[in-house]
């Protein structure tokens, strides 16, 4: 049972960190929290723990399509986690340094959305595989 589960758990965790911590989070601090170099401090420090979140969630479901033999979905799975590390390792340092803030700026933010679809696409298959009964692959599962 917890085969099933835990992976499911594991994609709408990291799915949903990004969906609050982007969405709203953040905005939220930038709105209310001065000056607005302490926001963007205390954005970097959430960005870079969910960096961490996304990385663990990422493994949890490398390991349960690679034990379930569902392969479907580890592109995706793959795509978020370096996605997540180049956010983290490449664009951060640069934004935190100031430099070029508008170009970094736009890439992490383009970054943490090709990360949010890939986590999406990952609950979206380990939802659909629990439904069907363990296949990542909704046309085989039919």
């Amino acid at each position: 049972m917890w085969r099933l589960i835990l992976p499911l758990f594991a994609a709408a965790l990291w799915w949903g960190s990004l969906t609050s911590l982007g969405a709203w989070v953040v905005p939220l601090l930038f709105k209310h929290l001065e000056p607005t170099a302490l926001a963007g401090q205390t954005a970097a420090r959430l960005f870079e723990f969910q960096t961490h979140a996304s990385v663990v969630c990422a493994l949890i479901l490398l390991l349960s399509a690679r034990q379930r033999a569902q392969f479907a979905v580890l592109g995706w799975v793959l795509g978020g986690m370096l996605l997540a590390l180049l956010q983290q390792w490449v664009v951060a340092p640069r934004i935190e340094a100031r430099s070029d803030m508008a170009l970094w700026h736009s890439v992490g933010t383009a970054l943490w959305l090709a990360q949010w679809v890939c986590a999406a696409v990952c609950l979206w298959k380990f939802a659909r595989a629990n439904q069907a009964g363990s296949d990542l692959n909704p046309e085989r599962a039919s």
